[in-house]
């Protein structure tokens, strides 16, 4: 019986390695498009426009009353977010325009990283949430804790007869954790 030489178990291993690299880099590029969905929600992208005014509702109107940013993503002087967005959602008797709120505190990313999820192509959404620069300054390991906070979560449950993001919160953490695992592969 022969025995392959090392120079063909080699280029076995290497296409074999090939391939298992293609393959996940292909389930994260697919994880991906669930992560895309999610952050282009009118709830996520509400918070993350192109301008500096957030938007509301499910067709993304600007704010009313002229909101803004601010200097820190919590709103203007005098007019900060929390001033109408308290802490926990108000109960449905209080009617449907009463402005949600979250214990964490509702606002913007600041304008220096203002992560806009509007209008953006997967591939440069992807490049943009991974980009420590236009992120906040954060790393994946802290892009994955923020998804744990009540500003993102509320997303699923934002009562008053608002919409919820459709796909259900484990299967986005999910699909977030396979893109990561892959090496968070951005679309072509």
């Amino acid at each position: 019986m022969m025995r392959p030489s090392l120079a063909i178990v080699l280029v076995v291993l290497a296409c074999t390695q090939s391939r298992d690299e293609k393959r996940q880099y292909a389930a994260g590029v697919a994880a991906f498009d669930t992560v895309r969905a999610v952050l282009q929600h009118p709830r996520c992208q509400n918070c993350h426009p192109a301008g500096d005014a957030p938007l509301q509702g499910d067709k993304g109107r600007v704010h009313a009353m002229n909101v803004q940013r601010g200097p820190n993503g919590y709103g203007a002087a005098a007019a900060g977010c929390t001033t109408c967005h308290g802490v926990v959602n108000p109960p449905a008797s209080y009617g449907p325009r009463v402005p949600p709120g979250v214990p964490d505190g509702w606002h913007m990313p600041g304008p220096e990283e203002k992560l806009v999820f509007v209008g953006r192509t997967p591939r440069a959404l992807c490049e943009q949430v991974k980009d420590e620069k236009r992120n906040g300054g954060k790393d994946m390991k802290a892009l994955r804790e923020h998804l744990n906070t009540s500003l993102v979560t509320w997303g699923w449950g934002p009562g008053n007869g608002r919409n919820p993001v459709t796909t259900p919160y484990a299967t986005f953490v999910a699909a977030w954790e396979r893109w990561a695992a892959a090496g968070a592969p951005c679309p072509a």
